[in-house]
Parts: structure tokens; C-alpha cells; sequence
């Protein structure tokens, strides 16, 4: 029952967050423009002065990255005669926002590709950071911030987070812009993060309505393309500036989404439900096994008897068939089913079983 409060308070809590009807959204939060969206690139490096919690001796890419560093130094020491117990490779990645400019710090992510058991106390050596098109965007170096540790024994280990990933703020300089066509675009594309043939319409309808000659029009249930007015060809920023902060009232599809590994359920404000009957019962069986000993008496000429005993009681819940009449919103759902007391174990099933029987009116989603 505890746990069904807390699932409660969640539910009541996304409520309050959730967009009631007719309250507006900004488009900058429901949708990004055409060519501004994050780039990934990723690098090879090696992160140094570890406390005995680097890379084993076997790990030969280790070795051989250490040696090649080495070398570029004018140290030509074989792999084989070097020991990389403070030395861990690691792959470091970032994402690279739209129109960062050269000289731009940005936070990079150090994670160990060997077997090294910390990177608590390391510093990243010098690491370029590629794109896909195999071009240096951004240089990488720097002490790493680790939010957890392991202590090793020669019986136990504590350990606390993922001591093999470590991260550095502002970690990265920018090399090298992304190239994005922008001025003097003739149109412009506005892509949904939730695809929507409703929302899609009445975004093209706001912008429509501020901006006379733009021409937006929804192409599919998540993109809306529009032309760009004369005036704003030279001055796109200006254009997209005006049109996230236009307010568009967004519709959703009613789910109930389900997590069977966690016991967790969601249901969504527009999740309707027709009149049905629900009964809650639990049946327990409690098995319990015990043995009893008969030993003879003293002096005796008997033998000690084990003999088995069984004791098995079964309870089945007396819960009444509940009406559920036809709902309305997401707190008559919330009320009906907690006046029988189901906990989220419960709900999952009761869910399924009334989207079974038809009377859920919204998309059932297990993950």
C-alpha cells in the first residue's frame, strides 16, 4: 500500500506538470529547426598517472599506444618493456553544439577501454576529437572529475559508481566549426520531437498567423515547412527567434506505459475509460515443513523416529467486484482503482486485462 501512495504522489505530481487543455507550449520546446541539431565526436587517449588502477600488462593496445606517444617524444622503448599499471586507454566523446565557434570550451566524457579498475586521480593527455567525416573538430586534456571510487582487498572490493568513467568541465577546445548552410535559405523546416498530424497542424497554423506570407504547411506528422518572407532571408536568426516563441496548444496520445522489471506505471492525462468491472482478490498458500522426533524412553529397547509434518493454510481476499464507470479524466482512474487497494504489480495486470477486455480507450506500452 506504501508503494502505491508513492506511485500516487508520482502520478499527481506529472499531473501538475503535464500540459492541462488549452494551455500553450512555446515551439522551442516542442520542436528544433532544420541544420541546428548536436554533432557526436569521439577520440582515442590515454589517461596517466594512476595509482596502480590502470590497464594490466596483457592489454596490448595499451602498451602499443604508450610506446607510439613515446616515440613522438624521441623515447624509442619497446611495448614489451613497458608497464602500464598508471596508464589506462580510454575512448573520450562530446557532443558539439550547432554554430560553436573555434576557441569554445566544451565538457567532454573519458570512459576505460581496457581492463584499468579506476580513473580516480588521472589526467588526459592531448586527444583529438573527430567527427564522422574523419575531421579534428575539437582538442581534448585535462584532470578528470570521477564520481565514484573502488578499494580493493586481497578478499573484497567496495565500490561506489563507475570509477572507469570520468568526465572534465570545459574539457575540450573547439577546432573546427560544423559548417551549416543558413543565410539567405528560401525555406525552413521544423521538425516535432513527438510526431503529431495534430500538433503538426496547428503549429503551421500559429506560424501562419504571425508570420503573413510564410506559407507553412504540415508535410507529414512531423515536419512543417514554411518560406522564409523576403525580409528574413539575410536575418534567419531573427526569423527562428520569433517563431519559438510562438504558443501552440500540443495533443497527445493517451498511454499507459508499463515497466514489468520495476513495477512501474504511468498513465497518461488523456487515457479514457469505458464503464467495467473489476474484481481484486489475492489467494496465498503458506507451506510450512517440519519434523517431528518420538525418541524412546529411558533404558529402553526403542529406536528415535523422525516423523514429517505438513501444515498448509490458504487465504483468499474477500475484495467486492468494483464498478468502474465510464471516466473522464486521469483522476477518476486513479480513484476507482485505488478504493480496491492495488498496488503497481497489481495495476499491470489489471491494466492488461481491461485493455483486453476492450475498455481502455489509449496505447498499452510495456518496456
Amino acid at each position: 500500500m506504501k508503494n502505491f501512495l508513492l506511485l500516487l504522489s508520482a502520478i499527481s505530481l506529472a499531473l501538475l506538470a503535464w500540459p492541462a487543455p488549452g494551455q500553450a507550449i512555446r515551439i522551442k520546446e516542442l520542436a528544433t529547426f532544420e541544420g541546428v541539431r548536436v554533432n557526436q565526436i569521439t577520440g582515442y587517449g590515454l589517461v596517466v598517472g594512476l595509482n596502480g588502477t590502470g590497464d594490466k600488462d596483457q592489454t596490448g593496445f595499451t602498451r602499443q599506444s604508450l610506446s607510439n606517444l613515446l616515440k613522438r617524444m624521441d623515447l624509442s622503448i619497446a611495448p614489451s618493456a613497458l608497464k602500464v599499471k598508471n596508464v589506462a586507454a580510454v575512448m573520450v566523446t562530446a557532443d558539439l553544439p550547432p554554430f560553436v565557434k573555434p576557441g569554445t570550451k566544451i565538457d567532454i566524457l573519458v570512459s576505460s577501454i581496457g581492463d584499468a579498475t579506476s580513473l580516480q586521480g588521472g589526467t588526459l593527455l592531448v586527444t583529438s576529437l573527430k567527427g564522422l567525416d574523419d575531421h579534428v573538430y575539437a582538442m581534448a586534456q585535462g584532470p578528470l572529475s570521477v564520481g565514484g571510487f573502488a578499494i580493493t582487498g586481497q578478499a573484497a572490493t567496495v565500490q561506489k559508481n563507475h570509477p572507469t568513467v570520468g568526465r572534465i568541465v570545459q574539457g575540450a577546445t573547439v577546432e573546427r566549426e560544423v559548417p551549416i548552410r543558413w543565410q539567405g535559405k528560401e525555406t525552413l523546416s521544423v521538425k516535432l520531437g513527438q510526431p503529431d498530424f495534430t500538433t503538426a497542424a496547428r503549429v503551421a497554423e500559429a506560424i501562419n498567423e504571425s508570420l503573413p506570407g510564410s506559407a507553412a504547411k504540415p508535410l507529414d506528422a512531423s515536419t512543417i515547412e514554411l518560406s522564409v518572407p523576403s525580409n528574413y532571408r539575410e536575418n534567419l536568426a531573427i526569423l527562428v527567434a520569433e517563431l519559438e516563441n510562438l504558443s501552440v496548444d500540443p495533443d497527445y496520445v493517451g498511454k499507459v506505459i508499463i515497466d514489468e522489471r520495476t513495477g512501474t506505471v504511468v498513465v497518461g492525462e488523456n487515457v479514457k475509460l469505458s464503464t467495467v468491472a473489476v474484481a481484486h482478490g489475492t489467494l496465498s498458500v503458506q507451506i510450512r515443513e517440519g519434523v517431528q522426533v518420538t525418541q524412546p524412553g529411558p533404558f529402553g529397547d526403542g529406536e528415535t523416529v523422525a516423523t514429517p509434518e505438513t501444515e498448509i493454510n490458504v487465504e483468499e481476499g474477500a475484495d467486492k467486484l468494483l464498478l468502474i464507470e465510464r471516466s473522464t479524466n486521469i483522476n477518476d482512474v486513479v480513484k476507482a482503482l485505488n478504493a480496491i487497494g492495488v498496488t503497481p504489480r497489481d495495476l499491470i495486470m489489471i491494466f492488461q486485462a481491461i485493455k483486453a477486455a476492450g475498455a481502455l480507450h489509449g496505447e498499452l506500452e510495456i518496456i
